[in-house]
């Protein structure tokens, strides 16, 4: 009987496993609202790029640097995994962040 169980709970968690990457299996839907900094693009920026690029010759701390930056960001946010110049360092953007950063310009780089 225990080797039923063992066979049966090993054939449920190698189907359990999913094998996709997370660029797959995330949300792909495009930004369908108006962008704005302020609302979209400074949340992002805020958590996951102020920590490195806070003041100093790289700042991207307000408006003016970011949108001072943006075809740069937009280059190292989506660069492929492992590629020494993507951005942030240590992690990756989701999909849909870079798709609100990448509308944001598209719309114009409006502040409000």
């Amino acid at each position: 009987m225990k080797k039923y169980m063992y066979i049966i709970s090993s054939a449920v968690l190698l189907i359990a496993c999913e094998s996709r990457t997370y660029e797959e299996i995330s949300d792909k839907t495009p930004v369908a609202e108006q962008v704005t900094f302020n609302k979209d693009v400074k949340p992002i920026i805020d958590a996951n790029c102020i920590s490195c690029h806070s003041p100093g010759s790289q700042a991207l701390t307000d408006y003016g640097q970011v949108k001072n930056n943006i075809d740069n960001i937009i280059n190292r946010i989506s660069r492929p995994t492992g590629d020494p110049l993507k951005m942030p360092q240590g992690g990756s953007l989701s999909p849909t962040q870079i798709n609100i950063i990448t509308k944001w310009k598209a719309d114009g780089l409006l502040e409000n």
